[in-house]
């Protein structure tokens, strides 16, 4: 069993009182065409089709290119741009980064968004708690912890079947968005197109307020039907982007990549849990292990130091008192 389940002092959570910028993505047709590209040391990928929530890509590798995570990858201009008023502190030393933001446990708002019939898309708060659980424990070296501050159900066909980007997805936050930067709005839904998560980052906030948050494939939390990405770490992926990071693999075997120091290159998102996979072979295995890769949820185990760092620096700039 994976480190993170096996932290008692996560097995209770007390719950509380009280845009998205997604890559349009093709549907069913163009993942089953198009060629998947091969770099580096890659192992082959098994030429077997993958499917999931409906939807059958000609092989896993395909699946990885096309959908997964939906979060808007930024263009080399727009990062510089971004970067510039932030200066992370890099790797810090220890076991556990040191920051001084947030002063408290994030408070989560938990959005079920089900079918017009009312089963399809269900959460249960069990599910719930468990996924907050999570969160705590794959953040439990940052500064970062979470507490579930509400939970609302809405029944509503077109919320539901909501696709990164869209209009209806934009209504549907608009009206259950809650709490301001420093509060996170997740809205489990049932992404289309092979997406499983999706994600605002914090300088989105300020042009887009209400559209900010994280949504998720609901049969993607803890105990889904989404296997191999039914242990909640869909989610863990996804608040990361909400707190600033990049993919691992943004920005291939280039400088200045995901902006993060002491995350080795790697050319292109993983898939399944490729051990000693290198496609930057200058600089070591690839960091498959970690959360902001595409990897396998079993295979996804930590953050590292300057990643903590760089969601602190994002976390005062952009999220704390606004």
């Amino acid at each position: 069993m994976r480190k993170r389940y096996l932290l008692g002092m996560f097995a209770t959570i007390t719950l509380v009182a009280a845009s998205t910028w997604g890559l349009i993505l093709n549907q069913t047709s163009l993942a089953q065409t198009s060629p998947p590209t091969t770099g580096g040391d890659e192992v082959t990928p098994d030429a077997e089709p993958f499917t999931l929530n409906g939807v059958t890509w000609r092989t896993k590798r395909v699946f990885i290119e096309r959908a997964r995570c939906s979060t808007r990858v930024p263009s080399l201009d727009e990062q510089e741009s971004i970067e510039r008023p932030t200066k992370p502190s890099g790797e810090l030393p220890g076991d556990v980064i040191t920051t001084s933001a947030p002063t408290g446990p994030i408070m989560v708002h938990f959005h079920v968004i089900r079918a017009a019939n009312g089963i399809d898309g269900q959460v249960t708060l069990q599910t719930i708690q468990n996924q907050i659980a999570i969160l705590n424990a794959a953040f439990s070296t940052t500064a970062f912890q979470f507490q579930l501050a509400s939970v609302d159900r809405r029944n509503n066909d077109n919320w539901f079947n909501s696709g990164p980007d869209s209009l209806e997805e934009a209504k549907m936050k608009r009206n259950l968005h809650l709490g301001t930067a420093e509060e996170l709005n997740i809205y489990s839904v049932n992404l289309p197109g092979g997406n499983i998560g999706a994600a605002t980052f914090p300088w989105d906030y300020a042009t887009h307020p209400r559209l900010d948050g994280v949504s998720v494939l609901y049969s993607a939390l803890p105990g889904g039907t989404a296997a191999p990405y039914n242990e909640g770490d869909v989610t863990v992926h996804n608040v990361g982007h909400w707190l600033g990071l990049y993919h691992t693999f943004q920005g291939g075997c280039h400088t200045p990549g995901d902006s993060v120091s002491d995350t080795r290159e790697e050319s292109s998102a993983n898939f399944g849990c490729n051990i000693g996979r290198n496609t930057c072979n200058d600089v070591g295995p690839d960091p498959i292990t970690n959360y902001m890769d595409y990897s396998d949820d079993s295979c996804m185990f930590e953050f590292t130091f300057g990643q903590g760092a760089r969601m602190d620096a994002q976390w005062n700039l952009y999220r704390s008192g606004h």
